[in-house]
Parts: C-alpha cells; structure tokens; sequence
C-alpha cells in the first residue's frame, strides 16, 4: 500500500492506495493517521477511492485510526467507497461509528 495527502485549510486528507490488509497497509495506515495527529492534525478525511481491498484486519485498523482520532478531540471522515467496502462496513455496522461520505467534497463540506 501507497499512502499520499494533501491539506484543504484545516483538514488532512489521506489517499491510501492498494489493499490495506494483515501485514499489507494495515499498519501503514496507521502510522500515517499518527504522524498526523502529531502534526496537529484533528480533522482527517480518509479517501478509499484507490483502495482495491479491505480485510478484517484492516477494518481493525480503521477502528484503531478512528479512536486515536476522538482521543485527540479530532474527526474522521471516509469517502470514495468502492461497493464491496461501503457493504463490509454496512455489514459490521461500522457505517453507524463512522461518517460515511460519498465524495470527498461532501466529506470536507461536512467538517464546516
């Protein structure tokens, strides 16, 4: 897994790229999200629009991001999910937990 970002004013949003599984992109992700907490990040946006697969493992992972970001006082948005995560997410009733976006647009519009 391949991980790129950029900022829109206030917000960090990640690109992770590829399968984000056990031992592939599960820690990856992360580390990333950490990095950014330090930096002072608090409003992330997680773009999955380039993420080919999600394992259980990377779910774990997701959950793991999203509470190192509310015990920072911070948000996570997702966006951009293909079918088969937007259903894993729906099916672990994770879509309840997380902000669930269709486009990253929304997901930025939904931060103001």
């Amino acid at each position: 897994m391949t991980m790129m970002n950029r900022n829109q004013k206030d917000i960090t949003i990640l690109y992770p790229e590829g399968k984000i599984v056990l031992g592939d992109g599960d820690q990856e992700l992360g580390e990333a999200v950490h990095h950014f907490l330090e930096q002072g990040a608090r409003k992330v946006i997680i773009n999955f629009s380039k993420v080919s697969y999600l394992d259980s493992s990377g779910v774990g992972e997701l959950v793991g991001c999203y509470t190192m970001i509310r015990q920072q006082a911070g948000d996570l948005r997702i966006c951009c999910l293909s079918a088969r995560i937007a259903s894993l997410i729906k099916m672990t009733s994770l879509n309840s937990v997380f902000a669930v976006n269709d486009t990253e647009d929304e997901a930025i519009a939904d931060f103001r």
